[in-house]
């Protein structure tokens, strides 16, 4: 993937988590379940940490500074995976897409717009949005390159050729 599709792919992403966001923003009430199936309801809730509300307690400040601090991470990443790394660079594409989207979420509104709630019974999982599940598929998108490439390391020691030369 080359950088200008990558960067369509980021701006399709973020258009993407933020249309949804102001959807369920703009039409669901506050906290209260919209049943789609059995186990998925839409439920507009607001998070005021990271993914899962991980540092809820801490200023936005310092969220939009780890944020940031991470982006430039996974940018740092994203340029130093080899071209051939599909996936990888896939994967950085969307985990950037989903963090650039809930960073816009944070200067906007001071808190991040969460809506899937996925149940069964008593049990629920952690609200989420469409920018979490692009970090977390892209996340494993990155593992899975990673694996490929170790299983690629280890075939050519095996048979003593390195396809890199």
């Amino acid at each position: 993937m080359n950088a200008r599709l990558g960067a369509l792919l980021v701006v399709l992403l973020l258009a993407a988590d933020q249309a949804s966001k102001a959807a369920v923003d703009a039409f669901l009430p506050f906290q209260e379940p919209v049943t789609l199936l059995p186990f998925l309801s839409i439920f507009r809730t607001y998070n005021q940490g990271i993914a899962f509300s991980f540092f809820s307690g801490f200023s936005d400040r310092v969220l939009i500074g780890l944020t940031l601090a991470i982006m430039i991470f996974v940018i740092w990443l994203w340029r130093q995976a080899h071209p051939s790394r599909i996936w990888a660079r896939l994967g950085f594409a969307l985990v950037f897409g989903g963090a650039l989207g809930n960073l816009c979420d944070r200067f906007v509104h001071g808190h991040v717009i969460d809506f899937v709630l996925f149940h069964v019974g008593n049990w629920s999982f952690a609200v989420f949005n469409l920018a979490d599940s692009f970090i977390t598929v892209g996340a494993v998108l990155i593992a899975f390159d990673e694996l490929l490439e170790l299983r690629r390391a280890t075939g050519e020691t095996e048979t003593g050729e390195n396809t890199d030369e």
